[in-house]
């Protein structure tokens, strides 16, 4: 009997997008989104951003699905390639918008201040120093979670580990994280 929880095959997914099937678009964003999302969001570092990405990444995968491949690659590189590519796609078109400096228009353009700039590397370096303190298991599922996007049910699928598990060594994983950027 096939589990029931298991993630569906991106591959799958892809094919039943192709064909056409009812619904088979809405189940591969509901597998694959937050993944998705992650990708652009790693690149983007921007929320609203990676969500127009990820909305242009489906509606290219809708447009293209019939073009997959299985035999050149997995479902899931396949998609995770398309995410990459709109989310560079719209980074690079960001870096050529030209504002206005109108506050009027909401899009003044805005420099940080040294000491704005200074503060922030000087916290993504404690961030780094934190992460690389934690356990590798600790390390790795909050990585998977909060940088790639997936799910706790993914993360332990992808670790083959039951779910208790993975919910634990994420949940101490933060909580050290805490303490150590307290």
């Amino acid at each position: 009997m096939p589990d029931s929880h298991a993630a569906p095959d991106p591959a799958e997914l892809i094919r039943a997008v192709a064909a056409g099937e009812t619904g088979a678009l809405r189940r591969l964003y509901d597998a694959q989104g937050s993944r998705l999302f992650g990708i652009a969001l790693a690149i983007l570092r921007d929320r609203d951003a990676a969500a127009d990405a990820l909305h242009d990444a489906v509606l290219k995968v809708a447009a293209r699905a019939a073009q997959f491949d299985p035999a050149r690659g997995e479902g899931a590189a396949w998609l995770g390639a398309i995410a990459r590519n709109v989310a560079l796609d719209l980074a690079r078109a960001r870096g050529r918008e030209t504002l206005s400096d109108d506050p009027a228009l909401g899009d003044a353009a805005v420099a940080p201040e040294a000491l704005d700039r200074l503060a922030a590397a000087q916290q993504h370096g404690r961030l780094r120093d934190c992460l690389a303190s934690l356990e590798a298991r600790n390390r790795e599922s909050i990585l998977l979670a909060f940088v790639h996007g997936l799910s706790h049910a993914q993360i332990a699928a992808r670790l083959e580990l039951p779910l208790g598990t993975v919910k634990a060594w994420i949940r101490r994983g933060l909580l050290r994280l805490k303490g150590c950027l307290a």
